[in-house]
C-alpha cells in the first residue's frame, strides 16, 4: 500500500500541464482497453448466439460506452488537477450529468426498439389476432415516455424547468400549428400509414385514376412511379382520404409478387367452344411470361349480342411484365385464330347477295374442332379435379389454423398456403362452371 501511496503522491505532485497529460493518456488506455475487451470478448459472443437482438445492439451500445468512458475521464481529470471545490468544475459538473443522463436516455431507447418486437413476439398467443403495425406504435409510445423523462432530468439537472418552457411556448406552437396545419397533417397521416400498412414499397398502387409502384413512402408525401417514368407526388393526407386500390402486394425490398393477368376475348356464334377454349389455352401455356402454376384457365362467361365471349385467367410473375405477356397473348391469338379458322366479330354493315363468300379449309377446321372437344373433355375432368382438391385442402388448413397450440410459424405458412389455394379458386370460378 506504501508503494502506492507513494505513486499517488508523486502522481499529485507534479505540474497541472503534466496531470492533464496523465488523465488525458489514462482516458485513451481505458478507451483502448475496453474497445479491445468489446471486440475480443463481447463481439465473440454476440456471434455465436443464434438471437438478431443482441446483434443490433452491440454498435449503438459500444458507441455509447465508448462517449460515457470519455466524458468521464475528461470530468475526472478537471476535478483532479483543478480541485473539486473550483468554480470551473462545479460549473461545468451540471453539464456533464445531463450529459450522462442524455446517454442513458439513448442507450434505454434504442434497447426498446430493438426489444419490444422480440418481447411481443415470445408473449404473443399464435390463435389470437393481431393487428399490422401494432409493435411501431407502441415502441414510439416507450420511446417519446422515455426521452421527455430523460429530457427532464437533464434540464433540471441544468437548472431549466421543461414544463414551463413548454409552457412559454405554446402561444408561439399555436401559431406554428396554424401555419403548418397542412404540413403537420402530412406528417400526422404518415404516420397513420406506418400503421395500418395499405402498401409498401415495390406495390402497384391506384389512387384516384393515377396507377404506379410506390418508390417511397415520405414524411409528407407518398410518391409512385408510372408506366411511363413519370413521378406522381401524392400527398399523404390526400392519400389517407382516397380509395387506394393495391394492385399488386410487393416485399418491403421493391421486388413486386405476381399478378393475375385477366383477358377478354370474344368469337363468333358459329365457333365451336371446345375448339376456341382449347386454342387459346394452349396459347396461354406456351407464353413465356405466363406461370404453369398455377395453371391457366379459359372460361365462357357471356352470349354476347354478336360473340361469345372468353374470358383467359392465368398468373404473371412479375407484375412489371404484365403488358408484355398481355401484347404476347393478343398477336398470337389474333394469328392462331387466322390460322385455325376462328372468326373474332365486329360490327358490320352486311350486303347480302346470291354468291357464297370464299371459306377456309373446312375439313381442317372439322378435324381441329373434333380434337379440341376430346382434349376439352380431358381438361375439365382435370379441372374439377383440382377444384375439388383445393377445397378438401382448404377445409383441412382451415381445420389446423383452429389449434391453439399451433405455433407461429407453422401457423404463418398454413396462412400462405390458405391464400394461395384461395385465390386459385376465386379467379377460376369468377367465370363460372359452363
Amino acid at each position: 500500500m506504501s508503494q502506492i501511496d507513494d505513486a499517488i503522491d508523486k502522481l499529485n505532485g507534479l505540474d497541472a500541464w503534466m496531470q492533464w497529460c496523465v488523465g488525458i493518456f489514462a482516458t485513451l488506455l481505458t478507451l483502448a482497453l475496453v474497445r479491445l475487451m468489446m471486440k475480443k470478448v463481447v463481439l465473440d459472443i454476440v456471434k455465436k448466439t443464434a438471437f438478431d437482438w443482441d446483434d443490433k445492439l452491440y454498435s449503438p451500445v459500444t458507441k455509447r460506452i465508448y462517449l460515457f468512458i470519455f466524458l468521464s475521464g475528461i470530468q475526472l481529470t478537471m476535478s483532479w488537477v483543478l480541485g473539486e471545490n473550483d468554480s470551473m468544475v462545479t460549473g461545468v459538473n451540471p453539464f456533464f450529468q445531463a450529459s450522462y443522463i442524455l446517454l442513458t436516455t439513448s442507450l434505454l431507447s434504442v434497447s426498446l426498439r430493438t426489444m419490444i418486437p422480440v418481447i411481443m413476439d415470445k408473449f404473443s398467443d399464435p390463435s389470437s389476432v393481431t393487428v399490422s403495425g401494432s409493435n411501431s406504435l407502441i415502441i414510439f409510445v416507450f420511446r417519446a415516455a422515455v426521452w421527455f423523462g430523460g429530457l427532464y432530468l437533464a434540464l433540471s439537472e441544468l437548472g431549466i424547468e421543461l414544463f414551463g418552457v413548454l409552457a412559454s411556448l405554446a402561444v408561439f406552437s399555436l401559431i406554428i400549428g396554424l401555419a403548418m396545419q397542412q404540413t403537420l397533417g402530412n406528417i400526422v397521416n404518415s404516420f397513420m400509414l406506418a400503421l395500418d400498412q395499405p402498401f409498401e414499397v415495390g406495390d402497384r398502387i391506384e389512387v384516384e385514376g393515377k396507377m404506379g409502384s410506390v418508390v417511397s413512402v415520405g414524411i409528407l408525401s407518398t410518391k409512385i412511379l408510372t408506366h411511363e417514368e413519370n413521378l406522381v407526388v401524392i400527398p399523404n393526407n390526400s392519400l389517407v382520404n382516397s380509395t387506394v386500390i393495391n394492385h399488386a402486394r410487393g416485399g418491403g425490398d421493391g421486388v413486386g409478387r405476381r399478378i393475375s393477368l385477366v383477358q377478354d376475348i370474344g368469337v363468333g356464334y358459329d365457333e365451336d367452344i371446345s375448339h376456341v377454349k382449347y386454342t387459346t389455352l394452349q396459347l396461354m401455356r406456351d407464353c413465356p411470361y405466363v406461370l404453369n402454376k398455377p395453371e391457366p384457365r379459359v372460361l365462357l362467361i357471356e352470349l354476347g349480342d354478336f360473340a361469345k365471349v372468353f374470358r383467359m385467367y392465368g398468373w404473371v410473375e412479375d407484375y412489371s411484365d404484365e403488358y408484355v405477356a398481355r401484347d404476347w397473348l393478343l398477336k398470337n391469338i389474333d394469328e392462331r385464330f387466322k390460322s385455325e379458322g376462328i372468326e373474332i366479330p365486329f360490327p358490320t354493315s352486311v350486303e347480302i347477295s346470291g354468291k357464297a363468300s370464299p371459306g377456309l379449309n373446312k375439313s381442317h377446321k372439322i378435324a381441329s374442332v373434333r380434337k379440341a372437344r376430346l382434349q376439352m373433355v380431358k381438361e375439365d375432368k382435370q379441372l374439377n379435379k383440382e377444384r375439388a382438391a383445393a377445397k378438401e385442402e382448404i377445409e383441412a388448413i382451415t381445420e389446423k389454423l383452429k389449434d391453439p397450440e399451433l405455433d407461429k410459424k407453422t401457423k404463418a405458412l398454413l396462412e400462405e398456403d390458405l391464400r394461395e389455394l384461395n385465390s386459385i379458386l376465386s379467379m377460376f370460378e369468377a367465370g363460372g362452371d359452363d
